[in-house]
């Protein structure tokens, strides 16, 4: 008989756990956080930088001298759902310039204006951009052929220039004209604006439907509860309850282990990533020059979010063959030794946190409430660093050089996820490395709630949480399958 079904048989008379409070709270925790959520998320949960922003082309050379009675327009199409801006990049010939510049964008079909901004000529420098913004976003012109049109009142001698590329192919609905003259190329303009996100728009129905699913689901696990027919959820509950006191002596020991005869002890988990960061920060801000915003912020993320990752997967890496003694002399679910070791350094993580938090603020972070978000994905990462250390301590009991392994690997990892390099600098080609790299996902999004003040589209929850919870079920599974031959190998 497995050790799971022995577990299953002394958990129906030493488990006393009450199920249907379980599966209450379940339910409640689940509404509090939608509507913690929908709070936090704010505009990013419905809408999003629009996909189809036109970016600005390199300036290769200068149009006319927009002077009064002189013209210059641009038909073009936007794929923007709510047009914010349109920019456009101007020459001065490096001279003081005087007069008014205008800038229109037009809608060719229905053949009204549709924004109108005017500009002072001194104030624009060589290679400076004007923007034509909206007081409030402008629906309805996806695919709508528009027209920006730029004029001034500026004496010759005196005017600017607006910039264009006369490389970029154009398509039939791009069309740039001087003073009514067709011309190849395209003005240095962009546009830019937001889109909405379909699941955020139907949040609540999402919300609802996943909340009726979670609903039959804990119905489910009750029902078979009641009828005696109890699931390994359950039985997880039981154990970690009838096993908590030596889940926390473990806890404790495996964390006071690692300071032992140190003399600032614990305060090395406030002092190591501080000290990690100050030395990359040295190396690729003077010596690599890095040119990435705020880069001791960016750094420290990424430096405490790995350093839990390998210390979590590493320590559970060694965790059933360091407590070998003690299986095969003390009956307890083998799961909990890689269990405790993830949880000692989540302990270390939340120290960890300190540090990083001075930084930030140090270095002129403004947080925002979206910065309150990184908790899920940092939540996300434990939940997939305890998958891999099942997987990992589970593989080391059968083969010892996996410890090995895992130290080259590691620190492939670590080079394939943007750390202290920003991922813009990867090729095209390698750029499938990030995508496939589960720890690029939550760093990259732990960086945009705390950083960039927004949170990330709904879809990209999901996709972290899937990626965190797929790798517990394998780690699980395999660790579920070969944990009965343990002792046979310690």
């Amino acid at each position: 008989m497995s050790e799971d079904r022995e577990f299953m048989k002394k958990g129906q008379s030493d488990g006393d756990i009450n199920i249907s409070k379980f599966c209450v709270g379940i339910f409640v925790i689940y509404w509090a956080l939608i509507f913690t959520f929908f709070f936090l998320a704010g505009d990013q949960l419905h809408l999003r930088a629009s996909r189809g922003n036109l970016a600005m082309s390199t300036a290769e050379s200068g149009t006319v001298e927009l002077v009064q009675g002189a013209v210059v327009e641009q038909s073009f199409t936007v794929e923007i759902q709510r047009l914010q801006a349109v920019s456009v990049q101007w020459g001065t010939y490096y001279r003081p310039n005087s007069g008014t510049v205008t800038m229109e964008l037009w809608d060719k079909n229905a053949g009204n204006l549709v924004l109108s901004q005017s500009f002072d000529a001194t104030t624009i420098p060589e290679g400076g951009i004007t923007t034509l913004t909206a007081e409030s976003p402008i629906e309805g012109l996806v695919g709508t052929p528009l027209l920006l049109r730029l004029y001034a009142d500026s004496q010759p001698g005196s005017a600017v220039s607006p910039l264009m590329n006369q490389s970029v192919s154009t398509a039939e609905d791009v069309a740039l004209s001087l003073n009514g003259a067709p011309v190849a190329g395209t003005l240095c303009l962009s546009a830019s604006g937001q889109d909405y996100i379909w699941t955020g728009l139907h949040y609540w129905q999402f919300a609802a439907g996943f909340g009726a699913l979670l609903a039959l689901a804990l119905l489910y696990v009750y029902r078979r509860w009641a009828i005696g027919k109890h699931s390994y959820l359950v039985y997880a509950l039981i154990a970690v309850k009838k096993y908590r006191f030596l889940i926390r002596q473990l806890v404790g020991r495996d964390f006071k282990t690692k300071y032992k005869r140190s003399v600032l002890g614990m305060f090395w988990s406030f002092l190591n990533p501080l000290l990690t960061m100050l030395v990359q920060y040295f190396i690729f801000s003077t010596i690599f020059k890095s040119d990435i915003p705020n880069f001791a912020a960016y750094l420290i993320i990424g430096t405490v979010m790995f350093n839990f990752f390998t210390e979590a997967c590493g320590m559970a890496l060694t965790a059933i063959i360091g407590n070998a003694g003690l299986i095969t002399k003390v009956y307890m679910p083998k799961y909990i030794y890689p269990l405790t070791r993830v949880m000692s350094s989540v302990v270390n993580l939340a120290i960890s946190l300190i540090p990083m938090l001075i930084v930030c603020v140090g270095t002129g972070v403004r947080f925002q409430k979206s910065a309150v978000l990184t908790l899920y994905f940092l939540t996300c990462l434990v939940v997939f660093s305890l998958g891999l250390g099942l997987l990992l301590s589970a593989s080391m009991v059968f083969f010892r050089d996996t410890q090995f392994l895992w130290g080259v690997f590691s620190m492939m990892w670590m080079y394939a996820t943007p750390i202290f390099y920003p991922e813009t600098i990867l090729p095209e080609k390698f750029r499938f490395i990030l995508q496939i790299n589960p720890l690029y996902h939550f760093l990259k999004n732990a960086r945009m709630c705390i950083l960039g003040g927004m949170s990330p589209e709904p879809v990209i929850y999901v996709q972290c949480l899937l990626m965190a919870v797929g790798m517990l079920a394998v780690g699980a599974m395999v660790f579920r399958k070969s944990q009965d031959r343990f002792v046979l190998y310690l």
